[in-house]
C-alpha cells in the first residue's frame, strides 16, 4: 500500500515480497555498521520477527527511488513510555519518530537520504499533523546527523548509553524537528 510519493521517491508499506531484500541488506556489513550492528546479521526468521510480526503501531515501509527498492523507513507516533524517556511527557502534542536506512550502498552520498527525510517530514506534518518529529542517531554517526541537520533537525539532548550496537551501549542524540 502506497503511503506517499514525492518526486522520485515512493514510500509504501512492506510486503511479503520485500523479505529477501531486507535479508540481503541486513546481512551486508556495510549497512549493518550503521543499522542494527555487524554482530547482528539478519536471516529470514529474524527479518520476519523484526519487521513482519510485531504487534505495534509502527508503519514499516519500503523506500523506492526511481522505481527501484533502495531502503527502509519506519514511522510511529510516540507513546507514553517514549514521551517520558525523551522528555515530552508533559505535552499532548502529536510527536512522531522515524528510523531509516538506505540498503543499497550505490545510492549512498547522492542526497537521496536527505530527499527521503525531507519528504517524510512533509508527509508527517501535513498528513499526520505532527507537531514534532524526533530521531535518536548514535553520536558517532556523523553522516546521518549531518543529513538530519540539513533537513532542519536540531540536537536536543544527549541520551547516554541509549542503544546497544555491536556489543556496546552507545550514546545517542535526541534530535527534533519542529515545523
Amino acid at each position: 500500500m502506497l503511503i506517499y510519493q514525492s518526486n522520485e521517491i515512493i514510500v509504501r508499506l512492506l510486503d511479503e515480497i520485500d523479505e529477501q531484500r531486507l535479508v540481503q541488506w541486513l546481512s551486508d556489513p556495510k549497512v549493518l555498521q550503521y543499522y542494527e550492528g555487524r554482530d547482528r546479521p539478519h536471516d529470514l526468521n529474524m527479518v520476519r520477527a523484526h519487521f513482519y510480526t510485531q504487534d505495534d503501531a509502527e508503519y514499516r515501509c519500503m523506500v523506492e527511488y526511481e522505481g527501484k527498492p533502495i531502503g527502509y523507513i519506519q514511522f510511529y507516533e510516540l507513546e507514553e513510555e517514549e514521551r517520558n524517556e525523551y522528555g515530552y511527557g508533559d505535552t499532548d502534542e502529536i510527536i512522531y519518530g522515524t528510523d531509516q536506512f538506505i540498503g543499497e550502498a550505490d545510492y549512498w552520498n547522492r542526497g537521496i537520504g536527505t530527499q527521503l527525510v525531507q519528504s517524510m517530514l512533509v508527509y508527517l506534518v501535513n498528513q499526520r499533523q505532527a507537531r514534532k518529529v524526533v530521531m535518536d542517531p548514535q553520536t558517532w554517526n556523523d553522516r546521518a546527523i549531518a543529513c538530519y541537520e540539513k533537513c532542519g533537525f536540531r540536537k536536543v539532548r544527549l541520551l547516554p548509553e541509549h542503544e546497544l550496537h555491536e556489543g556496546q551501549m552507545r550514546d545517542c542524540w535526541l534530535m527534533e524537528y519542529a515545523p
